[in-house]
């Protein structure tokens, strides 16, 4: 289990790769170029650039997260050729520096949502990110934005970046002719396209799931569950076409049975990476990010890092959405403290289930 951590560059992130090379048993980032908009080509001026900052802080990049997908891409509308083009020459430049995986998610518009970006938690007085289906139903898409966008203390959120968003309305009336089986066959086609020249560069395309899990303002949404991420995995069968499984987004449903998800597609050699964080429920449709302990939350993090170790144990992983503590100011669920003490207890839990299925 290769642990990681996500970094979003010297000039976007208020966390150095110093501090996070000082976390116990960090061995890399999951980069990102969070100025390029989707549709954009990775230049190797640039990737050569950040990469090379990051190994000479004595990290490795071998995990990109994400490379966006144009929404043009997802509607099936008639430049989505260029875009994918315009991937394909990114993938490969990628791959001249190293990048083994490339994380992305085939999400309409929205990539995860929350209608708080800091709620204090009564408990101890700190805060994290938190969502109500009930919050957000007294919304609008539009209001959603102008909240989050108003709430990110002056950081670009994943997902979330300005020109994504520029054209909402219109996106959003394009969606309502597109069916989820129409997304999935924008999707093959996507995958049908780039993933020949994954394979002749020896780059694995990692999906995420979607975040939470379920659709949300009428958007249809296509990968939030076992038996979809089978039609996923399905729709081109190469290792190449792979997932990154996030323990957060999945457990949004606690009708999903990560470990079993896990067991499931590590052994079939198609899970790539993981984000490995807990969550709190606090009704239907309503939860908290909470420390990655597992009685802090509802997911067992003992069982899901066994899977991890039974069933894709050289798989990237990283801790994902802490919540802010100890007086900490920074970009919404990236905090550094919280993390890595995320990090840690991963840690950890691997290092116990490995020694106690060796004694």
């Amino acid at each position: 289990m290769k642990m990681t951590f996500r970094w979003f560059g010297e000039n976007s992130d208020s966390i150095t790769l110093r501090q996070i090379k000082q976390i116990p048993g960090m061995t890399g980032i999951m980069g990102f170029l969070d100025y390029k908009a989707a549709g954009e080509v990775w230049s190797e001026a640039e990737i050569s650039a950040y990469i090379a900052g990051v190994k000479a802080a004595g990290l490795d990049c071998d995990v990109i997260e994400s490379v966006n997908v144009h929404e043009d891409i997802k509607m099936g509308l008639p430049a989505r050729d260029q875009y994918i083009e315009n991937y394909c020459i990114t993938i490969r430049n990628l791959a001249k520096y190293g990048v083994k995986v490339i994380v992305y998610n085939f999400m309409p518009v929205f990539d995860w949502l929350r209608t708080d970006l800091a709620r204090v938690i009564d408990e101890d007085g700190s805060n994290s990110l938190y969502f109500d289906e009930v919050e957000l139903g007294e919304m609008g898409p539009i209001d959603i934005v102008r909240s989050t966008a108003e709430n990110t203390n002056g950081f670009t959120l994943p997902g979330w970046e300005p020109e994504r968003l520029a054209e909402l309305e219109t996106t959003l009336e394009r969606y309502q002719d597109i069916s989820a089986d129409q997304l999935r066959e924008n999707f093959k086609y996507f995958l049908e396209a780039i993933i020949p020249t994954c394979e002749e560069v020896g780059v694995t395309m990692a999906c995420h799931p979607d975040d939470p899990a379920w659709p949300i303002f009428g958007l249809p949404r296509i990968a939030h569950s076992k038996e979809q991420f089978d039609q996923i995995v399905g729709l081109v069968d190469s290792p190449r076409n792979a997932l990154c499984l996030c323990s957060g987004s999945l457990g949004s449903n606690l009708q999903n049975d990560i470990p079993a998800i896990v067991r499931h597609f590590g052994q079939m050699g198609r899970i790539a990476c993981m984000h490995i964080r807990n969550v709190k429920h606090l009704g239907t449709r309503k939860f908290r990010e909470s420390s990655h302990l597992s009685t802090d939350g509802d997911l067992d993090m003992y069982e899901i890092v066994k899977a991890v170790y039974e069933a894709c144990p050289d798989i990237y992983v990283r801790p994902d959405h802490g919540r802010m503590i100890w007086d900490e100011v920074g970009r919404p669920g990236y905090g550094l403290y919280d993390r890595a003490l995320g990090a840690a207890y991963l840690n950890g839990l691997y290092e116990a289930i490995e020694k106690n299925t060796k004694s």
